[in-house]
C-alpha cells in the first residue's frame, strides 16, 4: 500500500495540469500542503500544453502559503471528482475525507478516463528506428509505438501520434502507459489511469535488479551491468516500487539509482528495504542520472560506478571471508585471560585467595604495569566495587602498597557503598564511572552474592536478569565489567548458580586452594587457550597496630614460583569425574589416620582403595549401577596423570 505522499502524488498527476490557472493554484497549494516537493509539482505541470517555464513554476510554488483550508483534503477531492480511485480510501476503514470539488475546467482534451488496454492495443511493437530509442542507444523490447493509422489521442494539448509507449505493469495488469515524444517535449500519462505498484523492467530480474526513474536511465544500466533495471516512472514512486520488488523477490539484491540530488531519499528507501544505492558524482547538477553518466563518460565507466554501491547503516553487517581474515585480532585488557570489551568473571572456593588476586589484576591494568604474570596487560581505568566491606579492602590496598613500595595507580578509584545490580542503581552508578574517568576501563563488582541481594542465583529468571543488568552497565560505561563470583558446594561444577552466567561471559578465571597450592586458571576465553594452572601465593603484610597493641595484618597475592608449585602446575588437565575424585580424596586424605604405608614417604597420609572407590562413588553423578566403576575409571585415571602413587592396596597424594 502506498504512503500518504505517494499517495498524494498518485492524486495530483490524475489531474489535468492544463486546468485553468486559479484551478491550477489550488492542485498546487494543496499538494505542497500534502508534503510534496517543487520537483512534483514542476513534473506535473510540465504536462501541460499551456506550460510556461520552470521559473514561473518555482516562483507560484514559492508564494503557496499555509492558509485559506486549502489542505492535502482539498487535494484528493479535486482528483476524486475528476474520476481518480482513492486506494487508502479503498482499503482502509477511516472515516471519508472531505471533498472540495474544484470549478469545472473549460476545456478538456480527454474527457474522461481512457482504458489503458484499449490505448495500448491501438499501439504497434516499436523498432529500434524509434527516435527516442536511438537517442538512448536503448532497445525496443516490450514497447510500443502510437502509430497514424490509431485513432487520434489529445493528452495535454499535445497529439501523441509518433510517440514511444512505455507500459506500466503490475503484474499481467496493464495499471497506464507512458507517453515519449519523439524529439524534446514532455512526457505523458495517461490520464485518468493510476500506476499503482506498477513499474517497467528492462531485462529479467534475477537475483540483481538496479531501481531507476526513467526508461533512458534503465537502458544504460541494463547495458553497462546486464542486469535488470527497473523503471519507477518518477522518484515519487520509488520508494512503492522497492516495497513491491522486496515482497515479490526477496533475496535479490536492490540498489537504487538515483537521479542527482535525491540521494537522502534514496538513502532512506534503500534502508527500508535492505537494499543498496549509488550516488552520482557530487559536482554535477541536479537531475543529472545514471543514462547522461553513460553519454558522457561510456558505458564501462557507468559499470564501475553501478560496482559502488552504498549501503545504509545497519545493525547487522554482512562480512565475507576475506572481511574476517582482515579482521583486526582480538583486544585484550590481559593478555589470552581478560579481553578489553564485554563480561567476565573470576570465581572461586572462599578462602581461595580471589579477592587478594582481583587487586592484584586491577592495580596492574591500571598501573600500566605492562604484564601480569608474564602476561601483556594494557593500561585502563579501573573502578572496583567493593561490596564485602570498606575495612577489609583498605588493609588489602596497604598491604599491597607497602609490598609494592608505592601507593595504589592514580587510574583505580573503589566504591564501598551498597549497590543492587537489580535497581535503578546501574544507571547511577556508571553515572560515577563516567564522571571519575573510568569509561572504557575495568569495572570489578565484588562480589556479585553482594551485588544481587535477595536474587535466587539458581533461578534462570533471576540470573537472567542479573546478566541484562551487568551487560547494561557494560553497554553504559564501555569496556570490561568483570563479576567476583564464588563456586558451589562442589567446586569442580564451576560458577555457583544458574548455568547461563557461564555462557553469558566472553572471560572466566578460575582460582583453585588446596592445603599446599593456589592456583588460577583460565577457565573462559574467546581466543585463547584454557586450563594451564598458573600458582600464586599470598604473603602477609603487616599493616598496623590495634589499639590493644596487636598486629594487623593483610595479604597481597604473588606468584609461586617454587619447586613444588611448578611441578602440581604443569599437572595435566584432569576431566570431570577426575576432578571430583582428586577433591574427594584430597579431603580424605588430609583426614586420614594412615601414614607412610606401602612405601610411601615417611609421614604421606594414605588410604585404602576400596575406601578410596567408596569415597568418590558417593560423588559420582551417575546413576546407582555405573557410581563404582566410574569411581574405578576416575582413581586409575589420577594415578596414570602422576596426581597419585598406588601400590598394593594403598594411595597417597604424589
Amino acid at each position: 500500500m502506498m504512503n500518504e505522499t505517494e499517495r498524494a502524488a498518485d492524486a495530483l498527476h490524475h489531474l489535468d495540469a492544463g486546468c485553468a490557472r486559479d484551478e491550477w493554484v489550488r492542485a498546487g497549494m494543496a499538494a505542497k500542503s500534502a508534503g510534496l516537493e517543487f520537483e512534483d509539482f514542476h513534473n506535473w505541470s510540465a504536462s501541460a500544453g499551456n506550460y510556461q517555464n520552470e521559473s514561473e513554476c518555482r516562483t507560484v510554488w514559492k508564494s503557496f502559503k499555509e492558509s485559506g483550508g486549502v489542505t492535502p483534503a482539498t487535494l484528493f477531492g479535486m482528483a476524486r471528482a475528476q474520476g481518480w480511485s482513492d486506494e487508502i480510501r479503498t482499503n482502509d476503514s477511516r472515516p471519508n475525507l472531505p471533498i472540495t470539488k474544484p470549478a469545472p475546467s473549460p476545456s478538456k482534451p480527454v474527457k474522461q478516463a481512457e482504458n489503458a488496454v484499449a490505448v495500448w492495443d491501438r499501439c504497434i511493437p516499436a523498432t529500434p528506428a524509434e527516435a527516442y530509442i536511438h537517442r538512448k542507444q536503448g532497445k525496443p523490447d516490450g514497447l510500443r509505438f502510437y502509430p497514424a493509422s490509431a485513432e487520434p489521442l489529445t493528452i495535454a494539448g499535445d497529439n501523441v501520434t509518433g510517440y514511444l509507449v512505455v507500459p506500466c505493469w503490475s503484474g499481467e495488469h496493464l495499471q497506464t502507459v507512458q507517453f515519449i515524444p519523439p524529439g524534446e517535449g514532455k512526457k505523458l500519462f495517461l490520464p485518468g489511469a493510476q500506476t499503482g505498484d506498477g513499474f517497467f523492467t528492462v531485462g529479467e530480474i534475477t537475483d540483481r535488479a538496479f531501481i531507476v526513474e526513467g526508461i533512458g536511465q534503465a537502458w544504460a544500466v541494463n547495458q553497462a551491468t546486464g542486469c535488470a533495471a527497473v523503471v519507477t516512472f518518477g522518484s515519487t514512486r520509488t520508494a512503492t516500487v522497492a516495497k513491491t520488488l522486496r515482497d515479490k523477490y526477496p533475496a535479490a539484491r536492490l540498489v537504487i539509482v538515483p537521479d542527482r540530488g535525491m540521494e537522502d531519499k534514496a538513502a532512506k528507501i534503500a534502508a527500508d528495504v535492505a537494499g543498496q544505492w549509488i550516488a552520482m558524482p557530487t559536482d554535477k547538477p541536479g537531475n543529472y542520472d545514471a543514462n547522461d553518466y553513460a553519454q558522457e563518460h561510456g558505458t564501462g565507466a557507468l559499470s564501475d560506478l553501478l560496482q559502488r554501491p552504498v549501503a545504509p547503516l545497519m545493525r547487522y553487517k554482512l562480512l565475507s571471508g576475506a572481511d574476517l581474515c582482515n579482521a583486526p585480532p582480538m583486544r585484550w585488557m590481559v593478555r589470552g585471560v581478560l579481553p578489553l570489551e564485554g563480561l567476565a568473571a573470576l570465581y572461586g572456593a572462599s578462602g581461595s585467595g580471589k579477592s587478594f588476586l582481583m587487586l592484584n589484576i586491577a592495580a596492574a591494568v591500571a598501573g600500566g604495569d605492562y604484564e601480569w604474570f608474564g602476561r601483556r596487560v594494557t593500561q585502563c581505568p579501573v573502578t572496583y566495587v567493593c561490596l564485602e566491606g570498606e575495612a577489609g579492602m583498605g588493609k588489602r590496598v596497604k598491604a599491597w602498597s607497602q609490598h609494592n613500595n608505592k601507593p595504589v595507580p592514580d587510574a583505580m578509584r573503589f566504591i564501598t557503598q551498597p549497590f543492587d545490580l537489580l535497581s535503578d542503581d546501574v544507571p547511577e552508578l556508571a553515572k560515577a564511572v563516567i564522571a571519575g574517568g573510568g569509561a572504557g576501563g575495568l569495572v570489578i563488582l565484588d562480589t556479585l552474592n553482594r551485588a544481587a541481594p535477595g536474587a535466587d542465583e539458581n533461578s534462570s529468571v533471576d540470573m537472567g536478569n542479573l546478566i541484562a543488568a551487568a551487560k547494561e552497565l557494560q553497554m553504559l560505561v564501555g569496556g570490561l565489567v568483570l563479576l567476583v563470583h564464588h563456586t558451589g558446594k562442589d567446586t569442580t561444577k564451576g560458577l555457583r548458580g544458574h548455568s547461563s552466567l557461564y555462557a553469558a561471559l566472553d572471560g572466566a578465571i578460575e582460582v583453585t586452594a588446596t592445603d599446599n597450592r593456589k592456583a588460577w586458571s583460565v577457565a573462559k576465553s574467546k581466543d585463547d587457550v584454557t586450563g594451564d594452572a598458573h600458582p600464586f601465593k599470598l604473603e602477609i603484610v603487616p599493616v598496623g597496630i590495634d589499639d590493644e597493641g596487636d598486629e594487623i595484618t593483610s595479604c597481597v597475592a604473588v606468584p609461586d614460583d617454587s619447586a613444588e608449585a611448578i611441578k602440581q602446575a604443569k599437572r595435566p588437565t584432569l576431566r570431570s569425574n577426575q576432578k571430583i575424585a582428586n577433591e574427594a580424596l584430597g579431603e580424605a586424605l588430609r583426614k586420614s589416620p594412615h601414614t607412610g604405608k606401602e612405601g610411601a614417604p615417611q609421614g604421606r597420609p594414605c588410604i585404602q582403595y576400596a575406601d578410596a572407590v567408596a569415597i568418590v562413588a558417593e560423588r559420582i553423578p551417575a546413576d546407582a549401577k555405573h557410581k563404582t566403576s566410574r569411581a574405578k575409571v576416575a582413581i586409575t585415571g589420577l594415578v596414570e596423570r602422576g596426581f597419585l602413587a598406588m601400590k598394593g592396596d594403598w594411595l597417597w597424594d604424589k
